[in-house]
């Protein structure tokens, strides 16, 4: 998220460079003895390894009630290892000599997924962040933010001397823009928005944020800060979105500390930049995988970023399009997150990044080629994600700006989806 408009384009080059295109590969080879039965209540974490219906399989991240047999292709989390229990099989000498000649016309649907319960999220929600500065959007009390959102991202806490640790502050600049504004206030305004049945989370970072999260120690800092910003405001969870890089190791441990305090109500939110989600072993996404079992949603930044590979890894695809959003998208579902925990990330104008906006409407056509498989572009996803989860925007104060174009295009069209 941006505190101003500057940006620095990320373009596919960086992405190559990165080796996207070597991630999502697989291998399959047969064993001789199985391994334990997989249980579809035991967890599963990289490198475990289970047995189903006479074949082997192993974990590629953390896994729970996803069953090998359904959820071992290419793309998915777990790899087959081949048959077991008979020794090692010959693979044929001679390939088959009649491949597929017509592709379905429906792509498969991914198989349904139970969400989390924390905080009570709809199916399908609409997330947009609060400013707390002033850079010549509509400038807003938390109270007089449009019923149209669902979840509100407080942007942001900073950084503290003491490493992982944050603090919130209310920005002086702000409270004189809309008439004067109390830390009393804003609490006041929090409970408001709860008894109208929204969630409001505190964003660590942004554009100009400094939190590191790089040992133990400030793990501890962080979940410890964390949390009294939770009990002193009543937030309801907290947003990852560290746009300078983070550790995925120490910020998973600083997120689990912060949920074991808070409990099983605790919303976890994730708003990486584009390059951020191009595959599983970059950081943003390690994170996101390690911490499956307790996120609540991911809604990677779609814009100022160029063009990226899509989840084909043989195009690329240009920002300001539905098949950026679908391409890139699908890249998060493929690799290992399920689709109740990824959302589209846009900006509300064109005043609000400084590129990749799109009009509301292609937003909803990116829902419906993944929830659905219609109003796609010319590229379509391998599979369909009923559960999608949503859409986010920056923000609400650029959209209460711009007529609230964003959000009152998107949520209605949010409760059609499946």
């Amino acid at each position: 998220m941006k505190r101003s408009r500057s940006i620095v384009l990320t373009t596919v080059a960086a992405l190559v460079a990165g080796g996207a295109a070597t991630y999502f590969s697989t291998t399959a080879s047969a064993a001789v003895a199985c391994a334990p039965a997989w249980s579809a209540t035991q967890v599963y974490t990289a490198g475990n390894t289970a047995s189903q219906n006479g074949t082997n399989y192993t974990a590629k991240w953390w896994t729970q009630n996803e069953s090998p047999a359904v959820r071992s292709g290419q793309w998915d989390v777990w790899r087959n290892d081949g048959a077991c229990g008979s020794g090692p099989t010959t693979p044929p000498t001679t390939p088959p000599t009649t491949p597929p000649t017509t592709p379905p016309t429906t792509p498969p649907t991914t198989p349904p997924t139970t969400p989390p319960t924390n905080g009570q999220l709809p199916a399908h929600f609409l997330t947009g962040y609060w400013q707390n500065f002033d850079n010549g959007a509509a400038p807003l009390k938390l109270a007089a933010v449009p019923a149209t959102y669902d979840l509100i991202a407080v942007a942001f806490a900073d950084a503290t001397s003491t490493q992982g640790a944050v603090t919130f502050t209310l920005d002086p600049g702000l409270a004189a823009a809309v008439g004067g504004y109390t830390d009393a206030q804003f609490k006041a305004d929090i409970a408001t928005l709860h008894s109208r049945g929204k969630k409001v989370v505190i964003s660590v970072g942004g554009e100009k944020g400094t939190v590191a999260v790089n040992s133990a120690a400030a793990a501890t800092a962080f979940a410890d800060s964390v949390h009294r910003l939770i009990t002193t405001y009543g937030f309801d969870g907290v947003d990852i979105d560290l746009e300078n890089g983070l550790n995925p190791t120490y910020m998973a441990q600083a997120l689990r500390s912060l949920r074991a305090k808070v409990g099983a109500s605790l919303i976890i939110t994730m708003a990486p930049q584009t390059i951020d989600m191009q595959n599983p072993q970059s950081s943003y996404f390690a994170l996101a995988l390690s911490i499956k079992d307790i996120l609540t949603v991911v809604f990677t930044q779609f814009y100022n970023s160029g063009a990226m590979l899509g989840c084909d890894q043989m195009n690329a695809y240009s920002q300001g399009t539905v098949n950026f959003l679908t391409a890139l998208a699908c890249i998060q579902t493929q690799g290992g997150l399920r689709p109740d925990q990824v959302a589209l990330g846009l900006p509300a104008s064109t005043r609000a990044a400084g590129g990749g906006y799109v009009a509301p409407t292609v937003v909803n056509n990116a829902l419906d080629c993944l929830a659905r498989g219609t109003n796609c572009g010319s590229f379509r996803p391998p599979a369909t994600y009923p559960g999608i989860r949503g859409a986010m925007t920056w923000s609400i104060n650029w959209d209460v700006s711009n007529g609230n174009g964003f959000a009152n295009t998107v949520k209605p069209h949010l409760a059609t989806l499946p």
